[in-house]
């Protein structure tokens, strides 16, 4: 972003150190407790979203390599969920201890490989993930008296599948419920950002935690998919697209695995003419620009109440204009590199297509770095309900702005989508709020806010958004065989 040198706001960079991580050349697959070259030999290189240059290469797991992994797991299976949870527990909260103690470590090695700013992955993404554990390790003894009847049982194996959005947070969704509750995991990270789980597998071992509880399975879709499919995977949980989302539905129907999945979502962001005003803003700008809008939850529709859409439009210009677009590794930073060449391909068409369709759009004067993956911060006006940009997941820091009348015009046009995972109000008066949360169809409803989460709170969506919870005592569920109390007969 370019400033006027002569303001007394013109921020010196304030790069954060590289050295504080050391990445090796090269990654195998970590199976049974060890790190081993994929069975057929094949690897890939993980990339520097904001640079381009290779960071490491990683192993391509393959249709064997899932089979060892599935079988370690297996096997540690037995001695694991056979453990008192007050002993499963001593893990979880060893893991979320070393979690913090490296917390600078894994945020910059975050950031490198993903491209988010510094500021995010260390104040936003880092706390989550420890906080998730130690959410579940307090959970872990305690199961009987989570409302799945006095002795709920684990699945068994648990096959993860993570997107590359948030990856570190993603994958402690994921694992530290399934191990709370006495399950052990197969992970496979997103192809493009493999690498904190790689550390987090390091983790687990520092941890001392027993071989075969954690397995990670580096590469792409293929190994996503043979994962998945796996006859011996008790459970399967995937964030990441609607698209696959429907293709793993369909591969474990007829199975008697369970299966989570959270996916797309098109949010709104509602914005009533008796809002605070300069807090919207802020909310609408953290609801779309946070993580350069790769967020499944992402408040990407913006709708206005007539009466201050304009007024409302001159102040989140005016806020967009001090956005910094840059290095992702300086603390300045608000919005990093898209994460890769194949993401910014489908956000530029999807915005073109929003100008083609004949919606304005506006953009704040924004240079760009040469090298690397970027998109300048977009906001759509004259946008309507037909346009693809308001309908189809642009998963980058693009707004579509809508305008409303009345309350019901705005719950219309905001459930008028295939997704249903998330929204936002802004409004003074409770009883709005509490009307307009019963009327949308969203898994999760803000008020006054946005992107706000907490482990002891669940998250999931509506429609094509996805099946099942996450987080929470709701996110135990999809990890227990509930029991029946005495006395009762389940036919």
């Amino acid at each position: 972003m370019t400033f006027d040198a002569s303001t007394p706001f013109t921020y010196a960079p304030a790069p954060e150190s590289r050295a504080v991580v050391d990445i090796a050349p090269s990654y195998g697959l970590f199976i049974d407790g060890e790190f081993a070259p994929a069975a057929g030999g094949k690897v890939f290189k993980t990339v520097s979203p904001a640079t381009e240059e290779v960071l490491s290469e990683v192993a391509q797991a393959e249709t064997a390599d899932v089979d060892r992994a599935v079988a370690a797991a297996r096997k540690a299976f037995v001695t694991w969920s056979a453990l008192p949870g007050a002993e499963r527990a001593k893990y979880l909260f060893r893991i979320a201890r070393i979690i913090q103690e490296r917390s600078r470590e894994l945020a910059v090695l975050e950031t490198l490989d993903n491209g988010k700013p510094i500021r995010e992955s260390r104040d936003a993404d880092l706390p989550q993930v420890a906080a998730h554990f130690f959410y579940y390790a307090g959970w872990a003894d305690k199961l009987e008296h989570a409302g799945y009847g006095p002795n709920p049982r684990p699945l068994g194996v648990a096959g993860q599948v993570i997107p590359w959005n948030f990856p570190l947070l993603m994958l402690a969704w994921k694992v530290a419920p399934a191990l709370a509750t006495g399950n052990t995991v197969v992970l496979k990270p997103a192809e493009t950002t493999p690498l904190s789980a790689l550390f987090f597998a390091d983790i687990c071992r520092q941890a001392g935690l027993p071989k075969g509880i954690v397995n990670i399975l580096t590469g792409d879709g293929s190994t996503g998919a043979a994962l998945v499919a796996h006859p011996d995977v008790n459970k399967v949980a995937f964030t990441g697209s609607t698209e696959v989302g429907k293709a793993i539905a369909r591969t474990v129907a007829g199975t008697d695995k369970k299966v989570t999945l959270e996916l797309g979502g098109k949010a709104a962001n509602i914005v009533f003419d008796d809002a605070p005003l300069d807090q919207a803003v802020e909310g609408v700008v953290n609801g779309i620009f946070f993580n350069q809008g790769h967020v499944c939850c992402a408040g990407s529709r913006l709708l206005l109440q007539e009466s201050v859409a304009d007024e409302f439009l001159t102040a989140l210009k005016r806020r967009m204009r001090t956005l910094r677009v840059g290095d992702p590794l300086d603390k300045n930073t608000d919005i990093g590199a898209i994460n890769s060449a194949e993401q910014l391909a489908r956000i530029t068409a999807l915005a073109d297509a929003g100008e083609a369709e004949g919606a304005e759009r506006w953009s704040p004067e924004c240079a760009l770095p040469e090298s690397g993956y970027w998109f300048a911060p977009t906001l759509f006006t004259g946008v309507t309900q037909a346009h693809r940009i308001a309908r189809e997941e642009i998963f980058g820091p693009v707004l579509s702005v809508l305008t409303f009348r009345t309350p019901e015009e705005a719950v219309a046009k905001a459930n008028n989508t295939p997704y249903g995972l998330s929204a936002g109000i802004w409004t003074e008066k409770g009883s709005r709020m509490l009307w307009m949360a019963n009327k949308l169809r969203a898994g999760v409803v803000w008020s006054n806010t946005f992107n706000k989460f907490d482990p002891t709170s669940p998250f999931g969506g509506y429609k094509e958004s996805g099946h099942g919870r996450e987080g929470g005592r709701h996110g135990l569920a999809a990890y227990l065989t509930p029991s029946t109390p005495k006395g009762e007969h389940h036919g």
